[in-house]
């Protein structure tokens, strides 16, 4: 179970977030959407332990993975470094191994700077599920994608959360994105916000 309560969350004199709670469960895939600057990403950063400086309390397990908005790969290593050495231990058969489950097997040794964004997305993406996180975070993870693209990597993002099965926390603001990927949906909205949510699943998948 991860458990977050943020009573009070504020930036200077501007209280941003207040009286926030969210549970979710092992495996269960939470939404949350709300319009811009109302604290969506700055609530992500504070259940991953990014940001420690609110009042409330945050339960999580130990092994979480966080896919930004932007990819944030090491671009002075290659596309192999930037799994192994973000994953102390990890096997470079594994890290391997999920770069061929992304499609980028014969890029290993590549810097990031030599990739379109769409194959960056995909290391990124290929660097948080290495790990079998068991909670997953993703923060607009299809922004600034040509419909196209966003797709197909909706489609390798839902793929790669039913083989690992992480729990799933994502902040996006396209509501197509969040009735595909998340069994319930919450809104955060307000000044200072506070998280709107639904009383039971709305969006129930088989085998959920």
């Amino acid at each position: 179970m991860i458990r977050v309560h943020v009573r009070r969350k504020a930036f200077g004199g501007t209280e941003i977030l207040r009286d926030v709670r969210l549970d979710l469960l092992p495996g269960e895939r939470v939404a949350v959407v709300g319009p811009s600057g109302a604290g969506k990403s700055t609530l992500l950063r504070i259940v991953a332990g990014v940001d420690r400086a609110f009042e409330g309390e945050v339960e999580r397990p130990g092994n979480i993975a966080f896919v930004f908005q932007e990819p944030t790969l090491l671009r002075w290593r290659s596309v192999l470094q930037n799994l192994t050495l973000t994953h102390p231990g990890l096997p470079e058969e594994a890290a391997r191994a999920m770069l061929r489950r992304v499609g980028l097997e014969d890029k290993a040794g590549d810097f990031p700077g030599q990739l379109s964004l769409g194959q960056q997305r995909r290391v990124a993406l290929a660097r948080a599920f290495v790990g079998k996180p068991e909670l997953l975070i993703l923060d607009e993870p299809f922004v600034s994608l040509d419909p196209a693209l966003a797709e197909e990597m909706m489609a390798l993002t839902e793929s790669l959360i039913a083989e690992v099965r992480p729990a799933v926390l994502l902040v996006t603001h396209a509501r197509a994105e969040a009735e595909r990927l998340a069994d319930r949906i919450c809104r955060l909205e307000g000044s200072p916000a506070t998280l709107v949510q639904p009383p039971v699943r709305v969006m129930p998948r088989a085998g959920s």
